[in-house]
């Protein structure tokens, strides 16, 4: 497992916002997964780095542990964990999530 975590430290702090998700950015593959792309899309984030954790039951179970975060999706802005779709509306609704955002364009 410590290989696991070393690859998502990795793709956490060279990217600067990175989505850990069901599916892709062109397919997501749950709902909750669908509406943080939307979020993303609504604060103007058209690069990061999109990972399907389906394609990896190694990756899918690693996140979790890496974050101590149970569901998918999990959105990690400039290396610090936010946390899932539905903290992502909250921010999103009091304007915290488009601050935050703002900063990586």
């Amino acid at each position: 497992m410590s290989n696991i975590l070393e690859r998502i430290k990795e793709q956490v702090e060279t990217n600067k916002v990175v989505l850990y998700m069901k599916g892709t950015a062109k397919f997501p593959m749950c709902g909750f997964s669908g509406r943080a792309l939307k979020l993303l899309s609504l604060c103007g984030v058209s690069e990061f780095l999109a990972v399907n954790i389906l394609e990896d039951e190694e990756m899918r179970q690693g996140i979790k542990e890496y974050s101590n975060w149970p569901t998918i999706p999990q959105l990690y802005v400039n290396g610090e964990f936010i946390g899932g779709s539905d903290i992502m509306a909250e921010m999103y609704e009091s304007g915290e999530l488009q601050k935050l955002l703002s900063t990586v364009k």
